[in-house]
């Protein structure tokens, strides 16, 4: 009895084991495939991809495309799309240009005007899609013409440039360097270190939180290894940029979009609506969530962040062109749906979006097919 006893005590740790090992993979399965990629990558470049000036480059390149998809994920998960963003983005981009190099405007009252214009153009869609329900592929898809076609009439057909240094920083400027003949950014090392202590405590805040819950949590090595390998990943990060010219200003913008929607969706009550809602509206109606409300602010967000990527583009390219965000919509809904979004809503994280985008450029990046 004792040994057929032991015997099955052993099996059950061995499918305990086999849980969690399937467990964690399943959670941090992007992860695991993204530092596999940037290493093979790194062997089959004779170390050139890790190059300062490589990792540089692909955050500015791609940075109008995480503000859109941070914005995209919220329409994705109630159960909608939006296929206006690049159209909004090419719009508000020319509004831009004509007001800062054809009249002088003051830059920041330009920003703001612009995101005022897309926060309009967000609650116009919205409107049509929450109160009038009108499906939203019916109501953006007319946008990506309107808006289109307006740009093509505010810009005449050509590009507007040059934009004011003060702007174009925004996409391609640095944090200053507040020590002078060093061959490492200091501030860049001071904010990677805060930024370090930041998300291990707020990685042991949690688990104490979860743990008073009486939730399950991991085991404190596992917790160890899990706050080691954010230290090394954030602070090796640091040390690549700081070995340049330091973080990019747009990176400093993304992370803080990236923690605002992290909060926005994992922490507030709006954003349980959301998920709510895009699991299952009538059930989310029944309870009390006022769902056309919520659809209409989140269209409101979306054309917020179009118009912030499209401003974030125009000050990367130095010009407001007529093409300007054609086809950005489906590299924003690619990195959402691929970043384990349902198409049917409800389920979808921000990091999801964000390492398949990285995950996807890194191989444009190296030349794989």
């Amino acid at each position: 009895m004792e040994q057929a006893k032991n015997l099955t005590d052993k099996k059950e740790k061995k499918l305990n084991l086999k849980s969690r090992a399937a467990d964690l993979f399943g959670r941090y399965s992007m992860v695991i495939i993204l530092a596999g990629l940037l290493i093979a990558f790194q062997l089959m470049t004779d170390g050139i991809f890790w190059r300062p000036l490589n990792i540089t480059n692909l955050v500015l390149q791609n940075s109008h495309i995480l503000v859109l998809a941070a914005g995209m994920l919220l329409v994705v998960l109630l159960g909608h799309v939006d296929l206006s963003v690049g159209s909004v983005m090419a719009f508000v981009g020319a509004i831009a240009g004509m007001m800062m190099v054809n009249r002088q405007m003051n830059p920041w009252m330009t920003v703001i005007a612009c995101l005022a214009v897309g926060g309009l153009i967000g609650a116009w869609q919205g409107f049509w899609v929450a109160y009038a329900g009108i499906p939203a592929f019916i109501v953006t898809l007319a946008g990506l013409l309107m808006f289109r076609g307006l740009t093509q009439v505010v810009l005449g057909g050509q590009s507007l440039a040059p934009f004011p240094a003060v702007f174009q920083k925004m996409s391609t400027g640095y944090l200053p360097d507040l020590s002078e003949g060093s061959s490492l950014h200091f501030l860049t090392l001071i904010l990677g270190m805060i930024i370090t202590i930041v998300l291990v405590v707020g990685q042991w805040r949690t688990r104490n939180r979860r743990k008073n819950h009486l939730f399950e949590v991991e085991s404190p090595a596992a917790f160890l290894v899990k706050a080691v390998f954010t230290a090394v990943v954030v602070l090796g990060i640091t040390y690549i940029f700081a070995s340049y010219q330091g973080y990019p200003i747009i990176l400093i913008i993304l992370g803080l979009i990236v923690a605002a929607y992290g909060f926005l969706t994992n922490k507030t009550v709006a954003g349980r609506q959301i998920y709510a809602t895009g699991g299952n509206r009538k059930a989310a109606e029944l309870s009390g969530i006022k769902t056309k409300r919520i659809t209409f602010w989140v269209f409101v967000n979306m054309g917020v962040m179009a118009a912030l990527a499209g401003l974030v583009l125009a000050a990367r390219l130095n010009a407001a062109t007529p093409q300007a965000g054609t086809s950005m919509e489906l590299d924003a809904m690619a990195a959402v749906y691929f970043g384990g979004a349902s198409t049917s809503g409800g389920i979808g994280t921000i990091m999801g979006a964000i390492f398949f985008l990285l995950k996807a450029n890194i191989h444009c990046f190296v030349c794989i097919d």
